[in-house]
């Protein structure tokens, strides 16, 4: 019998290649840790209504989304943290200086300050997004996320963000000129934990798969965390394990490593 009862899977990157396909390795692997009992979590900066597909390809109910700022298993919402209003209007003002856009996101939609730039099409064509508006300051207290597009790392400096919050870059080639803002206090970790305690498992039950700085909580939390072949090369010294590349059965071969498979 396994000792593990929960898996923690990054999408992008992780789950699906760069050209957004799921391998047949990863399918597999997938079923046969639900075989063996095992809950399987998507946990991804993806905003949770936007999954669908990919929950019906795999079969799977369980979401964290949204960077850590929602969870829930099934139709149950365990977790659920929007994000500070002051912070929401700082971004919103130094974005508007520095010739960027942002992404934000609530339960139900994507909100975006301008869809004009092609840069912002070619974000909605690679994800497949389609809950797409406008964003209004009524919506200003309901944000569960945010993804500042379009910027370089100079320039996302001049964000001047509090000390807990960070940058992660989207982790997919010809899009790293996009940030999601990830807060020290609501992060894929922060959402990880509210799983564990609602199912009272231990860290060491979890394993956990990532390739981007926004995995990094989330991978130092669990009792198997997997950097994949292709994880950004900061993320490494947060992961207690490595596996191979996603388009080289990373997931399929990381619980072989660990004879979960």
């Amino acid at each position: 019998m396994t000792p593990y009862k929960v898996l923690f899977l990054d999408v992008d990157g992780t789950v699906l290649t760069h050209d957004n396909k799921i391998l047949p390795s990863t399918k597999a692997a997938i079923q046969a840790a639900q075989e063996k009992g095992i809950h399987v979590f998507l946990a991804t900066g993806r905003p949770a209504h936007e999954l669908d597909t990919i929950l019906d390809e795999l079969g799977i109910i369980d979401v964290i989304g949204y960077n850590g700022a929602y969870a829930r298993t099934g139709k149950n919402i365990i977790y659920k943290k929007t994000m500070d209003p002051k912070l929401i209007e700082q971004f919103l003002t130094v974005a508007s200086t520095q010739d960027h856009e942002l992404l934000l996101y609530n339960e139900q939609a994507n909100l975006f300050t301008s869809f004009e730039p092609d840069y912002v099409q070619a974000f909605i064509k690679h994800f497949g997004i389609k809950k797409n508006e406008y964003y209004r300051p009524e919506f200003i207290n309901d944000v569960l996320g945010i993804t500042v597009m379009h910027a370089t790392e100079t320039e996302i400096k001049n964000y001047n963000t509090p000390d807990d919050v960070f940058f992660s870059p989207v982790n997919v080639p010809g899009l790293m000129t996009n940030f999601d803002i990830i807060q020290g206090a609501v992060n894929k970790g922060t959402a990880v934990q509210a799983v564990l305690n609602y199912f009272n498992l231990d860290a060491s039950e979890a394993i956990a798969f990532g390739d981007g700085m926004n995995d990094r909580e989330m991978l130092t939390l669990v009792g198997e965390g997997f950097a994949m072949g292709n994880a950004h090369h900061d993320l490494l010294p947060y992961a207690n394990q490595t596996t191979t590349a996603v388009d080289d059965d990373g997931i399929y071969n990381g619980l072989k490593k660990i004879n979960v498979l």
